[in-house]
């Protein structure tokens, strides 16, 4: 398949950070540093294709997309996929499914069954996530889907409310997502547009359950209040990383007191590059392609500013210490035993990054930096597939795209937005990699598709 008016990545590094197996991205560099094509086929050219269950959907009319009848992807011969959840469609507990689909991972269910927790990037509004339970106002949060083997929803319900702009997260190993607040919102009294009544920027633990439950709203404090993006955790330690989209932010490690229980307290710490005390990662940054550079932590000794006062921020306290300054993390996910971030506009002329942080010998390497406008477009989310393969979601500008990445360093286009220039969200696989699912941002639509993942030579 030809990437047409868009070559995905420019070389950062020949070789990306040494760990036993080479990564997709490490292959790719590999490739690039030896002047071979890394221009791949995939899976195969992409064709505009209407869902599975279209007849399900004949009337269903959102955003003026009548889904029943619009292609809503385009993607290669063989793959087909069913739109599972929407905007404004009613779930089980009898509340509708709120909008701006966003972040999400998928955990194993009963019988084959998987079940998704689903970000809703929402303020406040009387659209959000509503359910019993609530933080603070009606606002954004998450919601459940349980998704049989057929890839139809058997139930669907608010698990996460009263929490605003709840824009990506992470799984944890022990079976429960993390959402994660991208605001700083605080009380105003004297502030009638303000509507919020608790301060915001933290994160919450949804559990992943196929019971009808409403997680207890409680703010993870220990961890930060940031504008918080996206979190992996490293399954060995326990360590949680995470992401702050600002355009000046950190990158955190946040070691709980206890392994497999975040609201234990623990110690939030920011990334330090040996050397480089304060470093902008986002200016001249290739010339240290090739170079896994050894990293420290330092504390972060006031998590829970009590405003919004830059000089009180994490960010700030981190910087002081030489921390080092990304430009707006935000995707973050744990993969061949590396955590992935990207920056959206992080590079000399703001297109992206992607990094990946080495926590086995404590080093972070450049991986990938756009160096033309018609390159890689903000990447955003980012994932590792079971069998191995990378996605990446951009969240840029025109046509949006799933990418791939597979194991001999080849890029390739997977998916197109064909109904709009909203952007992919939320991309994540079934346990079994044989479903990924993901959102079309706007007009809200959730999407599951499968096909020949490993049965050609992609």
């Amino acid at each position: 398949m030809n990437l047409s008016r868009r070559k995905f990545f420019s070389l950062a590094g020949a070789s990306a950070v040494g760990v036993t197996m080479l990564s997709p991205l490490e292959a790719f560099y590999a490739k690039v540093a030896n002047g071979q094509r890394v221009r791949g086929t995939g899976y195969g050219p992409l064709a505009a294709k209407l869902p599975e269950n279209a007849d399900e959907l004949m009337g269903v009319v959102l955003g003026g997309i009548d889904l029943g009848r619009t292609p809503l992807l385009e993607l290669p011969p063989g793959f087909n996929y069913t739109a599972i959840s929407y905007t404004g469609q009613m779930m089980s507990d009898n509340t509708p499914v709120p909008g701006l689909h966003d972040g999400m991972a998928a955990f194993p269910g009963e019988n084959n069954r998987t079940i998704i927790v689903r970000n809703h990037e929402l303020g406040f509004t009387a659209n959000g996530v509503i359910a019993s339970k609530q933080y603070d106002r009606t606002a954004g949060g998450t919601t459940t889907l349980v998704v049989g083997p057929n890839r139809r929803i058997e139930k669907h319900f608010a698990s996460l409310a009263g929490t605003v702009r709840n824009c990506a997260g992470g799984p944890t190993p022990w079976g429960s997502w993390v959402s994660c607040e991208e605001t700083l919102t605080i009380p105003t009294p004297n502030n009638p547009n303000n509507l919020a009544t608790k301060k915001h920027g933290y994160n919450f633990e949804v559990p992943a359950t196929e019971d009808v439950l409403v997680a207890d709203p409680i703010p993870l404090v220990a961890m930060g209040r940031f504008n918080h993006e996206a979190i992996a955790v490293d399954p060995k330690t326990g360590w949680v990383y995470q992401t702050e989209d600002e355009g000046n932010s950190c990158f955190y490690r946040f070691r709980p007191n206890q392994k497999d229980n975040l609201q234990s307290g623990g110690v939030l710490e920011a990334l330090v590059i040996e050397g480089m005390p304060k470093v902008n990662t986002r200016n001249n940054f290739l010339q240290y392609k090739n170079k896994p550079l050894p990293v420290s932590w330092v504390n972060i000794d006031t998590v829970d500013p009590v405003n919004n006062d830059f000089n009180l921020s994490v960010r700030k306290q981190g910087q002081d210490k030489g921390a080092a300054i990304f430009s707006r993390g935000e995707g973050c996910w744990y993969g061949n035993g590396l955590v992935y971030f990207t920056c959206t506009n992080g590079g000399n002329i703001g297109q992206g990054q992607v990094f990946a942080y080495n926590p086995d010998n404590n080093t972070l390497t450049l991986v990938v930096e756009s160096i033309n406008s018609n390159e890689l477009n903000a990447p955003d989310n980012i994932t590792v597939a079971p069998f191995g393969h990378l996605f990446i979601c951009e969240d840029g500008s025109g046509t949006e795209y799933v990418h791939g990445v597979n194991k001999r360093g080849e890029i390739y286009r997977f998916a197109t937005n064909a109904i709009n220039g909203s952007e992919f969200a939320g991309v994540c696989f079934s346990p079994d990699g044989k479903t990924m699912f993901v959102n079309i941002q706007t007009p809200g639509i959730t999407v599951a598709i499968w096909g020949p993942w490993t049965g050609r030579n992609a």
